[in-house]
């Protein structure tokens, strides 16, 4: 008889060019965006406010990027990552559509590429992930890559057709959302000083504040995500790896740090896009994440002169306070350039802030 039961990919089960539709559509709540806030305190209005998102054109208050993104994620653990080590990194991330509560999202993947590692337990998956809405409408895609576990380690796969992904999102290719308008815009719900002129590319913001991540809270984040990856939720398991204990999804390691990034970019009105991203170190329960972010790049969007978008490259530490320790982004490890231990998010994305007037 058959098995009724799932036990996810292995590495020797993607073939490039696969499409995995993934099961389970997911309505987004009142409930689900309040739970958000909840988790990780953040204060950015256009999620917070209806009122304030009518005035700048929207239909209500949107949900958050980040919750959008962790729901069309967790959709795709159970085919791609169940049975992870690690996810180590995306590229070329889109937001393309403002998100609703009422909105209803699904995910689908394509298998890029993989790479068996050198030894011979595992290998890098390579997809790129489609969110859409409930009425077709594509909202978020992105590629990401994981290195997931070998169903048997003794047989090598010789597979070796990494792909080729985008280094970055051009400010041409930056998607700002069609309903946006300033012409009503006040700074006072967010309490902001600083606008799109004041930022100066090079310059560094210190976040100041630091949030510790409890067990309690990660479990219930990774489950209001639906992300079932055995290494977030089977501690009994996790006592048998290399860590003894349970992962920090890493996207909640994101959340945390783009809350934290409120105190100095109270006035962004949302993510465009993603260059890239690492997580450059493990995170545990217990953890204090601090975060600090570089102004990498300004750019002016094409036929807006009350909006201009920055690159932002945001920093998460932990346990270290940048404000007060010394914590450069990488450190020399056998003769290469490594991330510093404390470092675990290097996230390099595009953000929206407006044009002072």
């Amino acid at each position: 008889m058959a098995a009724k039961t799932n036990p996810g990919n292995f590495f020797e089960d993607f073939r490039r060019g696969d499409t995995l539709v993934h099961a389970v559509p997911r309505t987004i709540t009142e409930g689900d965006c309040a739970l958000y806030v909840g988790l990780y305190g953040d204060r950015y209005p256009l999620h917070c406010s209806a009122e304030y998102a009518r005035s700048l054109g929207y239909e209500r208050e949107t949900v958050n990027d980040l919750l959008v993104f962790h729901m069309v994620f967790g959709k795709t653990v159970n085919d791609v990552s169940l049975n992870a080590v690690a996810n180590l990194g995306y590229a070329n991330l889109q937001f393309l559509a403002p998100v609703y509560p009422g909105d209803t999202l699904r995910s689908v993947s394509e298998v890029l590429g993989k790479k068996e590692n050198k030894s011979g337990q595992n290998g890098i998956v390579w997809v790129k992930t489609t969110g859409s809405n409930q009425h077709g409408k594509t909202v978020l895609q992105y590629v990401r890559w994981v290195m997931v576990n070998k169903r048997d380690a003794a047989t090598p796969t010789g597979a070796d057709d990494k792909p080729e992904v985008p280094k970055e999102v051009k400010p041409e290719q930056l998607p700002l959302p069609k309903a946006l308008d300033l012409s009503r815009y006040e700074p006072w719900p967010s309490g902001g000083r600083a606008f799109f002129d004041d930022y100066e590319r090079g310059e560094r913001i210190d976040h100041i504040d630091g949030m510790t991540i409890e067990e309690s809270e990660h479990a219930i984040a990774t489950r209001l995500y639906q992300n079932t990856a055995k290494v977030h939720f089977d501690g009994h398991a996790a006592k048998a790896t290399r860590f003894g204990k349970r992962l920090i999804y890493g996207g909640h390691v994101i959340s945390v740090a783009r809350a934290l990034s409120f105190n100095g970019l109270e006035n962004a009105l949302g993510i465009l896009a993603w260059n890239g991203g690492a997580h450059a170190n493990p995170t545990f329960a217990g953890d204090t994440i601090y975060a600090y972010s570089e102004i990498l790049d300004k750019a002016a969007l094409p036929g807006r002169s009350d909006v201009g978008a920055l690159r932002v490259r945001l920093v998460g530490v932990k346990n270290a306070d940048p404000t007060k320790e010394n914590i450069p982004l990488r450190v020399e490890k056998d003769g290469a350039q490594a991330y510093h231990p404390s470092v675990v998010l290097d996230l390099d994305y595009w953000l929206t802030m407006p044009v002072k007037r």
